[in-house]
């Protein structure tokens, strides 16, 4: 059995390059961007007016005129106008391009118009004050935005003002989920005394869809023999195997004896951690290499942007180890695998003491508050790993060390947000 802390490093020596694909800049929301967006003209690409008001000669003002003739207008999107007379003005729109010969724009806020002339309720003005200057913000060729970046609404605009109407973004996984057991039927379904409802299988559906994963879904009842040839089937079908269950020391626990003679290599199986102990975690290894053979094939295929294994995470199937699972391990694969230095740095307090006996890495549910800056976290005493109705009441993990069985009142540690 390993520590949480190793079995993170595992699964993160083995991440996967899945290249890339390029979708319509609207679909792009979420995803990581794989190009480098730079500019392709001036950020503004002309001197644009900031205010709606009017356009004059800074000097001619600074003379001591305050009053202009209005000799025409700039709309926004209209070509430029010329001033003709330097002691005119001329009308300007926010967004517009500044007028040929001005140099200076006052809002019409400052201004009183009578009879086609402005007057200027001002004592002082600068030159080109109310000017948003050709490339202030970005010249020809500057970066927009770099690489790796996730994409938000922020992004989008971006995109859509260099005119990217498609974008290349990290290409996701094939994903499937599997659920196995006798005792779980379809949501729809009144299950009988000795039953219940499918949940985990739905809930990783939409833990992945966080991610703008979409993930299809199988399940598989405690028959070893279709169990392998359904699993055969996924691992050459899917880039991803994430299983809920079958993965302890049951006697129909058949996952991890199935993976095996479908000659999946584990990588580790039980971790010192609780919930979720019996997780397993392994890889479809190309028949024929070895392990040093291997190592150079994935480096390679990566190199060259190209899946090189099936991975496959195996979670224990109580609902709170099955989204820990997810949370503390799938989601930064999933991340370092599209280019993203992944490292969680959210942190909280701890609001009581607490005990937690056994040694092992323990995920504890709780309450999260703000209090004048500082995140507090409570815990949520729930009914172990099984009791999915806590998870709804609880808004993190705590994530609590394994060498030490006492957590005093305002020692700080790592937090795994999912609310």
């Amino acid at each position: 059995m390993i520590t949480s802390k190793k079995a993170s490093e595992i699964i993160l020596n083995h991440t996967e390059n899945f290249g890339t694909e390029e979708i319509p800049f609207l679909e792009t929301t979420g995803r990581i961007l794989k190009e480098t967006i730079v500019a392709d003209r001036d950020f503004p690409p002309f001197n644009r007016v900031s205010m709606d008001g009017i356009a004059i000669v800074n000097d001619v003002f600074t003379s001591g005129r305050i009053a202009f003739t209005i000799e025409n207008m700039q709309a926004a999107g209209s070509k430029q106008v010329t001033l003709l007379d330097k002691e005119n003005c001329i009308e300007v729109m926010t967004g517009a391009i500044l007028p040929t010969n001005t140099d200076a724009v006052i809002p019409y806020e400052l201004v009183t118009i009578n009879d086609g002339k402005a007057t200027v309720n001002l004592d002082e003005i600068k030159h080109l004050q109310n000017v948003h200057l050709q490339g202030k913000d970005r010249k020809t060729g500057g970066v927009l935005i770099q690489k790796n970046t996730v994409i938000s609404p922020a992004e989008i605009g971006v995109l859509a003002t260099v005119g990217k109407s498609t974008v290349k973004v990290a290409k996701q996984p094939k994903v499937i989920i599997i659920s196995t057991g006798d005792e779980l039927v379809e949501v729809s379904e009144n299950p009988l005394a000795h039953q219940i409802r499918r949940s985990n299988s739905y809930t990783l559906v939409t833990l992945l869809e966080n991610l703008h994963i979409h993930a299809d879904t199988a399940h598989i009842t405690d028959d070893k023999r279709l169990l392998k040839q359904k699993i055969e089937h996924f691992l050459t079908d899917y880039d991803v195997l994430l299983f809920s269950g079958a993965v302890s020391k049951g006697k129909f626990d058949f996952v991890p004896e199935v993976l095996d003679e479908l000659g999946v290599k584990k990588l580790f199986h039980r971790v010192k951690q609780r919930p979720g102990k019996p997780f397993w975690f392994g890889h479809v290894v190309p028949f024929g290499l070895s392990e040093h053979d291997e190592n150079n094939y994935h480096s390679e295929r990566e190199k060259q942007s190209e899946k090189s294994h099936t991975v496959v995470f195996a979670f224990p199937g109580n609902p709170v180890s099955t989204f820990v699972g997810c949370v503390k391990y799938f989601y930064p694969w999933v991340k370092k695998s599209a280019g993203i230095a992944y490292e969680n740095t959210d942190k909280a307090i701890l609001s009581e003491d607490y005990f937690f006996k056994p040694a092992l890495t323990y995920f504890l549910q709780v309450k999260l508050e703000n209090n004048n800056g500082m995140l507090y976290a409570t815990p949520i005493t729930g009914n172990g790993s099984g009791d999915l109705a806590n998870l709804a009441d609880a808004d993190a993990f705590l994530e609590l060390p394994d060498d030490r069985n006492e957590f005093k009142k305002g020692e700080v540690f790592p937090l795994i947000m999912y609310r």
